[in-house]
């Protein structure tokens, strides 16, 4: 049966359209229950004989309480399309989390198509909202399931929404609150994973505010949004993201486009409610309240937080530092040329899961009485987040999860509730569970549909392979890999022939992964979701299957594996004559090590034909990454750590910083060409849905520390180009042999991130890699470890004819979409990486007290921040008393970058020497932290 829909979509240009589809309605689709005795076709039954009550879930229940539903309690669910329709239209996120359940078979939630029913469909009545339209349509499709069923089970409405819950009632349709439904099922500790919503429309059953009756204003109220627009409009306000100083919590910066500045945010008052990476609006203070930057200053974990608050209008509000040390001199010099605001909105909130510990507290009388709680962050960055639980003396010791639902103005703390348990506090796997659960890494075991997408083992190359894909055979050729020790996962491999001209043929073979990859599969799906693997310190979290990284794709010694190859013609200066692309097979004749090529390299006796291709290829090398240099490429160096892991108790043995040799750089230098290579065939192919990698110019205000830094130990950077940026570092030297590397890092860290982009989406001057002084980039190289890889693979196929371009790429939004995806994904696996580092470090230092040479990298007012070369670390170490709130008897020199005692005695300037102490100290229970003092 044929039915017209009518409504009404808002274009581009803010027009009302009125569009009018054909809806056909069925009366077959199947209701999901394997008791049904009405309809025909059960391959797809997921309510069991089993369940005594089926429950339809509103709209608002799914956004909100999407903790409580995950729980394996809730089950036998009706989710209806008009339900789902909405979620995904109101946050992807939670829409994401109630498919990965629908398509859990344990689960019991099953998807029925209200809107194609023919007893279920509703039309807009006259003067009827959106909202209510489809409020009607679940309580319609509740009454139809209880008549479908009958007697044989029970049919529950869940709805917090009154009105919705009223007209159930009225309408002969069983309905109850969330809250109702959960006290029903006889487990207290459920309720600990209500969301309790704040409005005035829905019903609060149960949960009391707990807080104390004095409820004093503590924050200012948040401007609304008609009232943000126009302030933004017209200057009055600064929209940005808001990222919060992970050595104090307690100081912010918003980067800002309308005044080309980062404004800072003094305290907890001024920031006003916003979580790091809250999109929020930011009102300048008044310039005599702008404070210099030398007032910024180290915050402890022992710190109070009750004296970071202060709101506008109150008789606090005054400008002040609302860090617990803060420099002598900010009273005399208040004025900076650094702007200074409060914020007075959030226009998109950054509210997730986080993953910590409960502050310890006496146990209440009563076992299982419901108290109020402490949730403090692993993340110092996060407040403290109040939780209301029955289960306390089960979760003092237990690292937990907790979510954020509301922050009234009138309480100090945000208001959220517990998700789950993740371990015991301390033990080493729940502590890596917390750093993925906290940067969002997907580490679940691979879905048996992802699996079915492999191919049997054992895999082998077939006649069927070869004939394929116009694939070239290359097995007669001495191809060889290079990678870290112990690398299973290998998916580049050289080659280098010396040609009868005397010039070269050099060939770069990456592992054909979109091979056995195709788009629009759930390996593929899942591929795109996680966007890369993940290296921590003990283990690796695949992107792919390990069948496929380890064996059928990784291009391992003296087995035939599919690649696609860049082939090079070079003369002996490294010039290019000519490019090819080609899918191929080879057989790796060695894997090595980056030590073992080296080895091979530096030993004159070794004359194989092997260690004389490695040869020829790093003199290529060295010319090519001279001319990269010369070209404005930067040579940068980061803090990379590595440690020798117990292969037993996986406890670190030791820890050092990670050797660069020439091996490496060698096989840097071919991957960086051929990946040059790939991205300028691509574009000129596709110039409208190449997917490149850029890397945007610094801004003067990103490189302002460097350039302090420079000025107070005598050096002069040119930061007018990359090339005059290279000069200026390689002039950077002194008679300390680590001065220069220092200098790098430093550099390192003033950079923006480089980022995916789709070619479309900008101009071709915006298309640079400022690091590498390259016009155009792309990554080629690791299709096994990066998604990225696996699109340029399918453009580079289609650029040269093997496959059509698949579909996706017609889908601009799409494909920008997958973009921020994977550079989401990208910062994601850096900082677990980094969290996993930190993690082994105090694992390492736990029993180990060290006396150590450490480096000045930062000045503070009451200390500075160290590095220390030997073991990469970074961390704060403190000069003047804890809690004096004049930095004592120091004084910092902002200029000279310089922190001296006031009578002249010592002093310490930036990049100076300074011998510390390593020790793990517990200061606050359960939060142990790596500390630095001076020797």
């Amino acid at each position: 049966m044929l039915h017209s829909k009518t409504f009404n979509k808002k274009t581009r240009g803010g027009r009302i359209q009125k569009l009018v589809r054909e809806v056909y309605l069925r009366d077959d689709i199947y209701c999901g229950a394997s008791f049904c005795k009405s309809c025909e076709d059960k391959s797809k039954a997921r309510l069991t004989a089993a369940a005594s009550t089926i429950l339809i879930l509103d709209t608002n229940v799914v956004l909100n309480q999407i903790d409580l539903l995950e729980n394996p309690a809730v089950e036998d669910v009706v989710l209806l399309s008009v339900v789902l329709q909405e979620v995904k239209n109101k946050n992807s996120a939670v829409y994401g989390r109630i498919r990965n359940l629908i398509d859990n078979p344990a689960r019991r939630f099953v998807v029925f198509s209200n809107e194609f029913h023919r007893d279920t469909y509703v039309q807009t009545m006259a003067g009827e909202s959106p909202n209510d339209r489809n409020d009607r349509a679940i309580r319609v499709a509740s009454r139809w399931y209880q008549s479908h069923l009958g007697d044989a089970v029970k049919v529950l409405l869940i709805t917090n929404d009154r009105e919705n819950k009223r007209k159930a009632t009225e309408e002969g349709v069983s309905a109850e609150t969330i809250e109702s439904y959960v006290k029903s099922l006889g487990q207290p500790a459920l309720l600990d994973l209500l969301v309790q919503p704040a409005s005035e429309d829905v019903i609060m059953e149960e949960v009391e505010d707990m807080r104390p009756s004095k409820r004093k204003v503590v924050y200012p109220e948040h401007k609304p949004m008609s009232e943000i627009t126009s302030g933004l409009t017209k200057g009055i306000y600064h929209q940005g993201k808001i990222r919060v100083n992970r050595y104090n919590p307690f100081e912010a910066y918003v980067g800002s486009e309308s005044i080309g500045d980062e404004i800072v945010i003094y305290g907890r008052g001024n920031m006003n409610r916003a979580f790091d990476g809250d999109v929020v609006a930011v009102e300048l203070l008044p310039q005599d309240q702008w404070h210099e930057e030398k007032s910024l200053s180290i915050v402890d974990e022992e710190d109070d937080e009750e004296d970071v608050h202060l709101v506008p209008g109150s008789a606090d509000d005054a400008p002040r530092t609302t860090d617990p040390v803060s420099s002598s001199t900010s009273d005399t010099s208040p004025v900076s040329s650094r702007p200074s605001g409060c914020v007075v909105g959030i226009i998109k909130r950054n509210w997730h899961s986080y993953c910590g510990s409960l502050e310890p507290m006496p146990m209440p009388a009563g076992s299982g009485s419901l108290v109020n709680a402490l949730f403090v962050s692993k993340d110092r960055r996060i407040p403290k987040i109040r939780i209301q639980t029955r289960q306390l003396e089960n979760l003092l010791d237990k690292r937990i999860i907790v979510a954020v639902d509301s922050w009234d103005r009138q309480s100090r703390y945000p208001s959220g509730h517990y998700v789950r348990s993740i371990g015991e506090i301390g033990d080493r796997d729940t502590e890596t569970e917390l750093v993925l659960i906290e940067n969002d890494i997907d580490a679940r075991p691979f879905s048996t549909q992802v699996l079915a997408c492999l191919p049997p083992l054992p895999w082998s190359v077939s006649s069927e392979d070869l004939n394929k894909s116009n694939r070239i055979d290359l097995r007669h050729l001495h191809v060889f890999s290079v990678d870290p020790p112990g690398c299973k996962d290998i998916d580049d491999a050289l080659h280098c022939t010396m040609l009868p001209t005397g010039n070269f043929e050099v060939g770069v073979h990456i592992a054909d992964v979109t091979n056995f990859v195709h788009p629009g599969t759930p390996l593929d799906d899942e591929a795109t979701q996680r966007g890369t693997s993940v290296y921590l310190v003990e283990r690796r979290i695949d992107m792919l299957p390990k069948p496929l990284t380890e064996d059928i794709c990784s291009l391992r010694a003296d087995v035939e594996r599919l690649a696609f190859s860049v082939i090079w013609e070079m003369t002996p200066e490294a010039e290019i004559i000519s490019t090819k692309y080609t899918k191929s097979v080879i057989k790796s004749c060695a894997a090595l090590s980056y030590v073992e090529a080296q080895a091979r390299m530096d030993d004159s006796r070794l004359v194989d034909p092997v260690t004389k291709d490695l040869r020829n290829m790093n003199a290529l090398a060295k010319i090519m990454r001279q001319r990269r240099i010369q070209r404005g490429a930067l040579t940068l160096a980061s803090a990379e750590v590595k440690f020798q892991i117990d292969t037993e108790t996986h406890d670190p043995l030791d820890i050092g910083m990670y050797q660069i040799r020439e091996a490496n750089q060698m096989v840097e230098e071919f991957m960086l060409a051929a990946n040059v290579s790939v991205a300028e065939k691509i574009l000129k192919e596709f110039p409208a849905c190449s997917l490149l990698r850029r890397h945007p110019t610094p801004t003067k205000e990103m490189l302002e520390p460097l350039l302090r830094t420079a000025a107070a130990v005598g050096l002069t950077l040119d930061f007018s180009s990359s090339k005059a940026l290279a000069d200026s570092l390689d002039r950077a030297v002194s008679d300390d042999p680590y001065f220069n590397k220092l200098i790098r890092i430093m550099a390192t860290r003033c950079m923006t991130q480089a980022v995916y982009f789709c070619s479309g989406e900008l101009s071709p001057p915006e298309f640079l890699h400022y690091g590498l002084a390259a016009p155009l980039y792309t990554h080629f190289t690791s299709p096994i470890r990066r998604y990225a890889d696996v699109i340029v693979h399918r453009l580079l196929a289609a650029s040269i004819g093997i496959y059509k371009l698949p579909t996706i790429f017609r889908d601009r939004p799409q494909l920008t979409s997958i973009a921020d995806n994977l550079n989401y994904r990208h910062r994601n696996a850096q900082m677990a990486s980094r969290g996993s580092v930190e993690l082994h470090t105090l694992i390492y230092f736990r029993n180990r007290p060290t006396d150590t040479e450490a480096r000045i990298v930062k000045m503070r007012s009451n200390g500075f921040i160290v590095f220390v070369p030997k073991f990469g670390i970074e961390g704060p170490v403190y000069l003047a008393p804890r809690g004096d709130k004049g930095g004592g008897e120091w004084f910092l020199d902002d200029q000279q970058q310089r922190i001296k005692k006031m009578d002249g005695s010592i002093s310490y300037g930036i990049l100076q020497a300074v011998k510390i102490h390593l020790e793990v100290v517990e200061p606050q229970p359960n939060r142990p932290k790596l500390q630095l003092t001076l020797v």
